[in-house]
């Protein structure tokens, strides 16, 4: 018997996911409560909506898609799921933005703009030494 109200192949692929996401059951923490809209006196009087908590990130997820609890559970678990992988794959691509901005400010200068910084140093020194004060005899 399956705890959601899916397939058993769909089942072993969520929970496949989870596996590689590293996700354990234990981390979630799931709490039931009552659907608004529409759905008439099953949304009043069942409490179909999923509400899922992830510990270690803290990422909440909130699913009132279907009239059905399991499906529902399954469905707010996908969610979840794709929250926790969208969180990593953005750190993953910020700390590779960060080493990819060290990298370029490391980079030596090309013998161009070498050259043109230091010609503007020279025009620079001249028209300072042109100002300076001059003493007279």
């Amino acid at each position: 018997m399956s705890s959601f109200s899916v397939g058993l192949e769909k089942e072993n692929q969520l929970a496949a996911r989870m596996a590689r996401a590293n996700v354990r059951e234990a981390d979630i923490e799931e709490t039931f409560v009552r659907s608004g809209g529409h759905g008439g006196q099953n949304v009043n009087k069942t409490s179909t909506c999923v509400q899922l908590r992830h510990r270690p990130t803290g990422i909440q997820v909130k699913c009132q898609q279907t009239r059905q609890q399991g499906m529902n559970r399954f469905l707010a678990r996908n969610l979840l799921l794709e929250k926790i992988e969208a969180q990593r794959r953005n750190r993953e691509l910020a700390q590779r933005q960060r080493v990819e901005k060290e990298r370029r400010q490391k980079r030596p200068r090309s013998a161009g703009a070498k050259a043109r910084m230091l010609a503007d140093k020279a025009k620079r020194s001249s028209k300072k030494e042109s100002r300076r004060y001059l003493e007279r005899d």
